[in-house]
């Protein structure tokens, strides 16, 4: 990709990491263009890292907060805008900010946004339940948005009603990646259904053990809420899906169709992905990929 060696491993290692992890939709994937792809790969081995600094067992409350603290701050060292900061002393680590440095720096990327996505992973370490839709809605804002305006811009689009389309569809990620992980969600202490929509349902918090195995009737009921939201916010974003060129418009119907296909699954499953956890699977990366192609 580069002339330099050590920048090349680099990005090397980021897309290592992207093709390591499990997602609802592709990362990095072939569909994108060689010379994009590990950008891409840099952006999410940047918010992978931070999201597991917030979610992974193994760190105490204040220990995620430190490692978070110090991600943003070795962020804005790579920068130039301070001192690197040495999280963990892991290699790996500045591997991702080399090449994330020379990605912001190339491709002219906002740094807003990565700390916005800095915001939200911090935020899961304090906020374990959310009351209203607004929350949550804001949650989302700052966790899921930013990558979708961070791959608009990767191929060089700057369009306001674009951001807007790739907003909505982020969050129905975001949302469908929600309901897909209730019960693991669960077992670290978090909810992120949120009150106005499971109290008005029947639903009670002490209907919820630990383990969590399957959902009681009144939960399926607002679930099955969740769904319909989520659906509507796939349908609102659809357009972008047509207002993209080259190989970005069949990333983003991979990606909106593999949404769509994980929230079918939890539909499928009686709205109860506690029993059964919903994940793609060699039949649905077919369906996948016909339905990416019509």
């Amino acid at each position: 990709m580069t002339t330099d060696a050590g920048l090349d491993a680099a990005y090397a290692t980021c897309q290592r990491i992207a093709r390591a992890h499990y997602e609802n939709f592709p990362v990095a994937s072939w569909l994108v263009p060689a010379s994009v792809r590990p950008h891409i790969a840099a952006v999410y081995a940047f918010a992978r890292a931070a999201d597991d600094f917030a979610d992974e067992p193994g760190y105490t409350e204040r220990e995620r907060v430190r490692l978070l603290d110090e991600w943003l701050e070795r962020l804005h060292g790579a920068l130039g805008a301070g001192e690197p900061v040495a999280t963990g002393a892991v290699p790996e680590h500045s591997a991702i900010f080399m090449a994330l440095a020379h990605t912001i720096r190339t491709r002219e990327l906002p740094v807003a946004l990565f700390e916005a996505l800095l915001s939200a992973f911090r935020q899961d370490v304090a906020v374990t339940s959310y009351a209203t839709w607004a929350e949550l809605d804001d949650y989302c804002r700052r966790s899921a948005n930013p990558v979708g305006r961070l791959v608009l811009r990767l191929f060089g689009y700057r369009d306001d009603r674009l951001d807007r389309w790739s907003d909505a569809i982020c969050t129905a990620l975001q949302l469908t990646n929600f309901w897909q992980d209730v019960a693991v969600d669960w077992g670290r202490g978090r909810l992120y259904v949120p009150e106005e929509e499971w109290r008005p349902a029947g639903a009670r918090l002490e209907q919820l053990p630990l383990p969590l195995n399957n959902l009681p009737p009144e939960w399926q009921r607002t679930l099955r809420g969740c769904a319909v939201r989520t659906r509507a916010l796939f349908e609102q974003g659809r357009p972008l899906l047509d207002h993209v060129g080259g190989r970005l418009k069949w990333e983003l119907r991979a990606t909106w169709h593999g949404g769509t296909r994980v929230l079918e699954l939890i539909e499928q499953g009686g709205f109860d992905p506690a029993a059964a956890r919903p994940t793609l699977g060699a039949t649905d990366a077919l369906v996948v990929g016909w339905r990416t192609l019509l």
